[in-house]
């Protein structure tokens, strides 16, 4: 006969067992596991017991079920009974962690940030605990904007894991503040801290894995920070490191044995969602550079990969991930001809923005933007411009990079052209080729030089004109940039035919007709399409449903 002391946990373990069973069946059975844990109650068990048990059922309705203020109560019951149970930390602060999560899906973060922070406060003595509840405070914080807070507690992170001997995990904490600093543009704050990163990430030794993640992690903010500001050739350096990192990344085996200092229990991200994020920054420095070919071969290898960890993981990041390939994958698109295949990925964020109201919050204002540029790709001006004005009202960045500054000469070279002041253009324009040449912008490289081309052609110096549009030809097929292509051949067939070249003028007509008709073709397929209609679309969420139109509407006289 079993003694009283070892009754009770047979039965407990033959319940968890029965549970544990049924939750990890396939499909899994969860109502089943939910009575066997809720039998549990019917022992009178003592308080780990119960506390332990109320932590399992509320994770399991949490995570598998739609009944929240069940979840809500269990999850309650085990932070309270947990607190008067010595020694139990693992119950006492995963309860407080999940029910914050739970408060914050249900709008409730004024509850959540008293939870967390009591929690924070008591578990100074349990290094993984505190540290990881003070990663969940910060997120909150960020969530909510107020990147202020989460700096803050991101900072008293770093110093925690200072002072408990963790290097490992200060410099996730010092990363992460890094991460937010550049998103406030404060990068007064953001160079000395990278550079305090980038010793600590070099002089730790310890799991290669964890070593290179953090690599992985600095070289991703370099690479963004100077992406950022324009620099398309200062960050090539940088760039390359970061590819070599995760090739290294994806030779190494996962370590199983625990790190000694609990501590430093933590990942960054999962080795394939950084492969993905290196695939995304490439795929925006390609874009930027004006290598749209790259950009196109990354975007799909990405997309891809998307694909494969989407049916495995339904990490939030997965979709911002997507929504931000496509953004630069659409404006590629634009450039090269495809707008037809540009408007239906424009939709295809709309929808990924309808299944998350947080991804449209940060994604509208270039959702927008995108529309704005493709009704100017179809000559719809008007709309054009509401979408712009509803791009401005949406978003609060005001900075303006390196290439926005390069494009603003352009700009400003374009509107003197067309107010016959050609030496003022010329200024302008000859500061754009400068700025664009100085960091590798070969798109605003080519357009400044077909329009200096223009003006020379203007100005009967067809030599000097020649000199110009040639090469804005080369690069722009190298792009490639069917606008400029069309631009070019439409000046070199003028150029040659006042040049006597007969043969050369008949090459670059054909040339133009040919790329007249693909942009024709490409724009009556557009405004044909149900998608088109996004263009009116100027408030509140993303349309449910587009209704199809009965074909173009739009001018096609600007294009040909």
């Amino acid at each position: 006969m079993a003694s009283n002391v070892e009754a009770p946990e047979r039965w407990y373990l033959a319940l968890l067992g029965f549970a544990e069973h049924f939750r990890t069946s396939s499909p899994p059975k969860i109502r089943l596991c939910v009575h066997c844990l809720q039998a549990v109650f019917q022992f009178k068990p003592p308080q780990r017991i119960e506390a332990r048990t109320h932590l399992q059922l509320g994770s399991v309705l949490y995570h598998h079920t739609k009944n929240s203020e069940l979840a809500r109560s269990h999850l309650e019951k085990a932070w309270f009974i947990s607190q008067q149970v010595p020694q139990f930390e693992d119950v006492k602060f995963e309860a407080a962690s999940i029910l914050s999560e739970l408060f914050c899906q249900q709008n409730l973060v004024d509850s959540a940030k008293p939870l967390l922070r009591k929690a924070i406060q008591i578990s100074q003595q349990t290094p993984y605990w505190h540290c990881r509840l003070l990663f969940q405070l910060a997120q909150l914080h960020t969530l909510e904007k107020d990147l202020v807070s989460a700096c803050d507690l991101l900072g008293v992170g770093a110093e925690y894991a200072r002072v408990v001997g963790s290097e490992y995990t200060r410099a996730l904490f010092l990363l992460s503040k890094g991460m937010l600093l550049l998103m406030e543009r404060k990068l007064g704050e953001v160079h000395p801290l990278l550079t305090l990163c980038g010793t600590i990430v070099e002089n730790w030794q310890g799991n290669p894995i964890q070593k290179e993640s953090l690599r992985v992690f600095f070289l991703v903010l370099q690479v963004t920070h100077y992406l950022d500001a324009g620099q398309v050739k200062s960050v090539k350096p940088c760039l390359k490191q970061l590819q070599q990192c995760i090739q290294t990344i994806s030779t190494l085996h996962d370590d199983e044995i625990l790190p000694s200092n609990p501590a430093d229990l933590f990942h960054w991200l999962p080795k394939e969602h950084m492969c993905v994020l290196v695939y995304l920054v490439t795929v925006m420095h390609s874009m930027q550079a004006g290598y749209l070919e790259k950009a196109q071969k990354y975007t799909d290898k990405a997309l891809m990969q998307l694909e494969k960890l989407k049916m495995l993981d339904c990490s939030p990041i997965l979709s911002t991930f997507q929504v931000i390939l496509l953004e630069h994958i659409i404006m590629c698109r634009l450039v090269t001809g495809h707008k037809a295949t540009a408007l239906q990925e424009i939709s295809q964020v709309c929808q990924l923005c309808q299944q998350s109201p947080r991804l449209f919050t940060n994604h509208a204002a270039q959702l927008h933007t995108l529309l704005g540029l493709y009704c100017i790709s179809v000559n719809c001006m008007d709309n054009a411009e509401a979408q712009f004005t509803t791009a401005l009202r949406l978003t609060t960045h005001q900075e303006l990079s390196h290439c926005l500054r390069a494009a603003a000469f352009y700009i400003r070279g374009l509107l003197s052209f067309f107010q016959g002041r050609y030496n003022e253009a010329k200024r302008f324009l000859r500061e754009t080729l400068k700025m664009s040449n100085a960091e590798d912008l070969n798109r605003l490289t080519a357009c400044s030089l077909v329009l200096l081309g223009h003006i020379f052609y203007v100005l009967g110096n067809h030599r000097e004109s020649n000199n110009m549009v040639v090469p804005a030809m080369q690069l722009a097929s190298k792009i490639p940039d069917m606008s400029v292509q069309l631009w070019s051949s439409a000046l070199l067939k003028d150029l040659n035919k006042a040049l006597g070249n007969t043969i050369d003028a008949h090459e670059a007509a054909q040339m133009h007709q040919n790329f007249s008709q693909q942009l024709l073709q490409d724009h009556i397929a557009a405004c044909s399409l149900p998608e088109h209609n996004l263009i009116s679309w100027t408030d509140g969420p993303p349309p449910v449903q587009i209704q199809a139109q009965n074909g173009p509407t739009t001018s096609l006289a600007s294009l040909l």
